[in-house]
């Protein structure tokens, strides 16, 4: 399938501006699609990115457009327990992290430092490490609700909902309203964590040293994506299991606008370019 151009540049491809009107024209595309790739995505003060598998795209709330690949990592690891699940999560983050993606080189350093920070506190004492971890938590969340991302991020599940329901022209049009909420969030994967995390340490077999809390919390995130892949496959099963995740949403998200689920749906039709093209 040939792709579309808008405002003299190709839709995918390259960063500029974005023509509503050929993004429009690939969201009836996908109206019409018979399979749509499973799509995920992240909202920023600024914008959203949306990814599939293959690709990923940021519309920012100015216009902008920023589009590019992820990586692909070797079916060797794709088929070990635990070790799969930490590679996705690593991949999922790539367009925050790239040198090309949508984080400032200061942010990167931030969050490189945020996740780092307790593996260097690992031999400080008991109250520098709760002190540093408070600091760290609030600057996070700080970090992540800054703006209108809460309004960014319902417009992300609006978006990808409507993709599952055929229902992007509608939704664009504000005809249509699909669920902010959604059994994919972030939010339901840290929901999932932390009782897999408390109970990790608490079951923990082997002698506690420095780094056991490090080692609990890297085998928590790889168990917990294991736990979450066999969820998301049984979806009566998923709303059960990820209740709590789904009562927190109402806290992470908030009703967009129109002209932000707009944002996150011009990202949708980047990364759906790409897969038709692809295709």
């Amino acid at each position: 399938m040939g792709r579309l151009a808008l405002a003299g540049r190709p839709f995918c491809g390259d960063h500029g501006q974005v023509d509503q009107a050929a993004a429009l024209a690939l969201l009836e595309q996908g109206d019409l699609a018979a399979r749509a790739p499973r799509l995920g995505g992240m909202a920023r003060a600024e914008g959203v990115v949306i990814v599939s598998e293959r690709f990923w795209a940021f519309a920012g709330t100015d216009g902008s457009l920023r589009e590019g690949t992820m990586p692909s990592a070797p079916n060797s690891l794709r088929a070990i327990p635990l070790a799969r699940g930490l590679v996705r999560l690593s991949a999922s983050l790539s367009p925050l992290f790239r040198r090309e993606g949508v984080a400032r080189k200061r942010e990167r350093i931030f969050l490189l430092a945020a996740i780092f920070l307790p593996l260097g506190l690992a031999f400080a004492p008991s109250w520098i490490g709760l002190t540093a971890g408070l600091v760290t938590t609030v600057s996070l969340l700080a970090w992540l609700l800054r703006g209108r991302t809460l309004y960014l991020h319902g417009a992300e599940h609006r978006a990808i909902a409507a993709l599952e329901q055929r229902r992007l022209r509608d939704t664009w049009h504000g005809a249509a309203s699909p669920s902010r909420f959604s059994l994919r969030c972030g939010t339901n994967f840290a929901a999932l964590m932390m009782p897999v995390a408390v109970l990790g340490g608490h079951v923990w077999p082997l002698p506690a040293t420095a780094f056991t809390p490090v080692v609990v919390s890297v085998l928590a995130l790889a168990l917990t994506m294991e736990l979450w892949q066999l969820v998301q496959s049984v979806p009566r099963l998923a709303r059960v299991v990820l209740l709590p995740g789904l009562g927190l949403q109402r806290h992470t998200t908030r009703e967009p606008r129109l002209d932000e689920t707009r944002v996150a749906l011009t990202a949708l039709a980047a990364v759906l370019c790409r897969e038709l093209s692809h295709a």
